[in-house]
């Protein structure tokens, strides 16, 4: 329980992350699929990641990305949507928090597929959480 003591289970994501084409998608398919030894997506689930490039033959959107405008995108990043966000030859990318929370209400572990810039995003987002955490700790234990 890291819901500090509401009975929330958080399901802490499994990134997998390297620049594109490296074969990130065959690494979340091999966790993702049936005769897995990870149980499959029984335990794991896709957090589908946001991008503004054009769909590649064979992709559904909802699927293997949610294909949105550079408008659209741009709006939802300067709301705080996103867990991560980049830009990477020429398009925007991005992991929004409603993908990552879909996955882990279903009680599954999400999987995420990053680009290094969206890795740095993460670690640099999960630094300055740590340290607002470490301030509010701090904050009324004086005398």
């Amino acid at each position: 329980d890291l819901g500090g003591g509401m009975g929330i289970t958080v399901l802490r994501p499994l990134i997998v992350c390297g620049p594109s084409g490296v074969g990130k998608g065959t690494i979340i398919e091999r966790f993702m699929s049936t005769d897995s030894p990870f149980l499959g997506s029984s335990r794991f689930g896709f957090a589908v990641s946001h991008t503004t490039r054009d769909p590649r033959p064979g992709e559904v959107d909802g699927k293997h990305y949610h294909f949105v405008t550079a408008e659209a995108m741009s709006e939802a990043v300067s709301q705080g949507a996103f867990l991560e966000h980049a830009e990477v030859h020429g398009n925007l990318y991005g992991t929004s928090l409603a993908s990552l929370e879909n996955v882990q209400a279903s009680g599954r572990i999400p999987l995420l597929d990053i680009d290094v810039q969206g890795a740095r995003s993460v670690k640099k987002a999960r630094e300055e959480r740590d340290s607002r955490l470490k301030s509010l700790q701090g904050e009324g234990t004086g005398p």
